[in-house]
């Protein structure tokens, strides 16, 4: 049996004209990630971007984050206005809403799974609570699809990530947007774009268990060198 091709999926989304303008739900889970995904996808897409990512257990780290995801998509939208302004074809403007960062319900959430390794079980619970909460506030907000650029890290399952998208999509009366932004060098446009932007790139996701998995490699690194 073939396995999912998302991107071919997502082509024929966008390659359908009917699709151009509608509304896209976007759970966002940083400025860095979200930068290729928005800029791919506000030509097709009116897109609202939802922070939720309560497993930033941090508050700093959450309101860093946060500061960089505002400053990019005012950054974006300034960039669409002058387009406008100068007469050439302009994407549509990004909007964003927060989520709660509740850190509690997401520990209670993982409880038991503390030792799991990073893309493990734990995993798999924190992408379902972001996804499903995600397809809610989608239908609140009356968008059509809904999606997460989650999966342009080379780290993250783009095959769980579609398959939990696609469980919540069934229950909410949005539609989920496939994809694996990965592909097409999403991600190396993202380091580029992040650059270009001067985004704040973190290297762990944003818990403290993978917190401390990401300091204890590092140190191993550094004794072995």
């Amino acid at each position: 049996m073939n396995e999912p091709n998302f991107q071919k999926e997502l082509d024929r989304i966008l390659a359908d004209e009917e699709n151009r303008g509608k509304k896209l739900f976007l759970h966002s889970c940083c400025a860095p990630c979200s930068s290729y995904v928005l800029i791919y996808l506000r030509s097709f897409f009116r897109i609202t971007v939802f922070y939720y990512n309560p497993n930033i257990t941090e508050d700093a780290e959450y309101v860093h984050r946060l500061s960089e995801q505002k400053r990019l998509i005012e950054v974006l939208n300034e960039e669409a206005k002058e387009a406008r302004e100068e007469g050439g074809s302009a994407p549509y403007p990004v909007m964003i809403r927060e989520g709660s960062h509740d850190t509690a319900l997401w520990y209670r959430s993982v409880e038991g799974l503390e030792a799991e390794k990073e893309g493990g079980a734990r995993c798999e619970v924190c992408f379902r609570m972001r996804l499903f909460e995600t397809a809610k506030r989608a239908k609140e907000a009356g968008a059509d699809y809904f999606g997460t650029t989650l999966t342009i890290s080379p780290l993250k399952n783009a095959k769980l990530i579609n398959i939990l998208g696609a469980e919540a999509a069934a229950g909410s009366g949005v539609l989920w947007l496939p994809a694996d932004f990965k592909k097409k060098e999403g991600y190396k446009q993202s380091i580029e774009l992040s650059r270009k932007y001067e985004l704040y790139r973190q290297d762990y996701c944003g818990c403290g268990f993978s917190k401390k998995e990401r300091q204890k490699a590092v140190k191993e690194t550094e004794r072995e060198q």
